[in-house]
């Protein structure tokens, strides 16, 4: 299980570089988990080196939500006086991701067919 934590450290610590060196304006935990996808894809990485701590974390997902939780409880007067542009905003960028969402799908899903179709034709 150490081992598995420090691999995905590794990638943590991966990710954090790159924004250090880069400046890219992304969180480091979050190009840390695409390298860590792309790794597993390309089999540099094996699912075996990290599925134990994987399925622990996952498991284990509500308790990481305590701390935003306690964050949003120091909050609440700031949420009382604009709850009206929080749920305005909440209602439009959920339409927005469905929407979004949907229509990508169906971009791929319309260029895979032609392509399956071009090649059951050959």
């Amino acid at each position: 299980m150490i081992q598995q934590c420090a691999v995905l450290f590794s990638f943590l610590a991966a990710g954090e570089l790159i924004v250090w060196l880069t400046g890219i304006p992304l969180p480091s935990s979050i190009i840390g988990m695409i390298l860590l996808t792309v790794s597993l894809k390309a089999g540099i990485v094996k699912l075996e080196w990290v599925d134990k701590i994987s399925d622990f974390l996952s498991k284990n997902l509500g308790f990481f939500f305590v701390p935003a939780g306690v964050g949003l409880m120091k909050c609440l007067g700031l949420i009382n006086a604009q709850w009206l542009p929080i749920i305005g905003a909440s209602v439009v960028s959920t339409f927005l991701i469905i929407a979004i969402t949907g229509w990508t799908h169906q971009t791929i899903r319309h260029i895979t067919t032609s392509r399956n179709n071009a090649i059951s034709r050959k």
